[in-house]
């Protein structure tokens, strides 16, 4: 039998979080870029009750939820996937776009580490009409960093 443990708390107060431009209900912060193989793991903290702007992942991911329930939505703000803390999700990379959020209650706190193939971008921000408006490449994770 396993013993009961009390529910951890995750604290966020060293992590040092930054907007994406002026993109609303998220924070990210940049914790290490694996250069040799070409891997970024950044920590995302999606506002509770949000969804972000409409985007897709070009580049696999390993995702675990640290804090509060991650979100997936469709384009059309549709729900589709709730997972709680202590999810490991590993995703393909996908042409398919999608909107993420926090759960009602509690900022959502996930780990991305990011894998993409050589040259691959990591992302593409979309526009509501399914237009991109920016791409998203470890190139633009190292710069960032490195400001």
């Amino acid at each position: 039998m396993t013993p009961a443990c009390a529910p951890a708390r995750f604290d966020d107060r060293q992590v040092h979080w930054m907007p994406f431009g002026d993109l609303p209900h998220f924070l990210f912060s940049i914790l290490h870029i694996d250069e040799p193989r070409g891997i970024a793991d950044v920590l995302f903290r999606f506002s509770a009750g949000q969804q972000i702007v409409l985007h897709r992942h070009l580049a696999a991911n390993h995702t675990f939820v640290i804090q509060g329930e991650h979100r997936l939505y469709e384009a059309d703000g549709t729900l589709r996937e709730i997972r709680p803390a202590g999810t490991l999700t590993v995703s393909p990379a996908s042409e398919v776009p999608h909107r993420e959020g926090g759960g009602p209650e509690q900022d959502a706190i996930v780990l991305f580490s990011m894998r993409p193939e050589p040259g691959q971008k990591l992302y593409e921000i979309l526009a509501d009409d399914g237009t991109v408006i920016a791409d998203i490449t470890l190139d633009t994770l190292r710069a960032i960093r490195a400001a």
